[in-house]
């Protein structure tokens, strides 16, 4: 069912940066470019302003009570990350929400807010690589994933650092209404539609090194022919690299394989011509270079549970 019902929850101090990124993604109108609009409600406490992590106060537009018919809510974080618990009220309309089949999500720290709910108990999670230490030990019944940028599990799902709220929104997106619109949201946020890897990549790594343009051009070409056997030894001829070092690069600069980055790419790019609606599952393989239907059908029923032809029916961009 589509998504359209969405809530941020906040608690004090309230991080801008998340809210902005919440609120970017799915407060925009951009119904005029043919995307979904969203009923987005901004909660609180109360409606009285509420302090930020940079000073300047944010007024909610709704108490918590407007949480109970949000399809999703979003937390966007807790600074200190265990500071005061949650109130009794933001617990039980969040406990209340994934009764009903809605989604909870976090952003960066909100996934202690999760926790100290009793949310992620018996569930995966990840958070900011630095404070997952903190969290596995306050709550040692959440299975943490610190090299994850997000994590979805049942009706919760969590997100690293601060970017990666951008990451879990279009992913939420990608899951309600298919690749193609939330490549062509992230489009319009120039930003990339699905950053492969996960956050290792980014510990104590805040300047990326002088190599990683070498890596640029290849990736560029390769997102070029992904219809051909693409090996890791052609792609690291292409880099003039030996394959060795290249997989190494990769990684340090991706979070993940060569292999791994190349059937991602695959799957969204198949995903995509699925929503189209113009091909053939066994094309629309041959294009997304998976050779065959079947191994197409394997590769999305292990990621997305569904078969092509039900993916298809359910985000063809023209079906309304």
């Amino acid at each position: 069912m589509p998504l359209r019902d969405v809530a941020v929850a906040l608690v004090a101090p309230v991080p801008l940066f998340e809210l902005g990124v919440v609120c970017e993604v799915f407060g925009l109108d951009r119904t005029d470019l043919g995307l979904p609009g969203y009923d987005l409600a901004v909660c609180g406490p109360s409606t009285a302003p509420m302090p930020t992590t940079s000073g300047v106060p944010v007024t909610p537009s709704h108490p918590y009570g407007r949480l109970a018919s949000a399809e999703l809510i979003v937390v966007p974080g807790a600074a200190p990350p265990a500071g005061r618990p949650p109130s009794a009220e933001l617990v039980r309309e969040l406990t209340a929400a994934t009764g009903r089949g809605a989604t909870v999500a976090s952003v960066c720290t909100g996934a202690f807010v999760l926790a100290a709910a009793g949310l992620l108990d018996g569930r995966r999670a990840t958070t900011h690589w630095r404070h997952v230490p903190l969290l596995a030990r306050l709550h040692p019944a959440v299975t943490l994933e610190p090299d994850s940028l997000y994590v979805e599990d049942g009706p919760v799902a969590t997100s690293a650092g601060s970017t990666a709220a951008l990451d879990l929104c279009l992913h939420l997106v990608r899951r309600a209404h298919g690749a193609e619109v939330a490549n062509r949201i992230a489009r319009d946020l120039v930003a990339p539609p699905h950053r492969p890897g996960g956050q290792a990549q980014y510990v104590e790594t805040t300047v990326p090194a002088p190599d990683a343009d070498d890596l640029a051009g290849v990736l560029v070409w390769a997102l070029e022919h992904l219809d051909e056997p693409l090996r890791v030894d052609d792609l690291a001829a292409r880099a003039l690299m030996s394959p060795r070092t290249f997989a190494r690069r990769f990684r340090e600069h991706t979070g993940t394989t060569p292999a791994g980055w190349l059937a991602t790419q695959r799957l969204l790019l198949a995903e995509r011509l699925l929503e189209r609606g113009e091909d053939t599952v066994s094309a629309v393989a041959g294009q997304a270079g998976f050779g065959s239907a079947e191994t197409l059908r394997r590769h999305l029923g292990r990621a997305r549970g569904v078969t092509p032809d039900a993916y298809r029916r359910t985000f063809r961009l023209d079906r309304e």
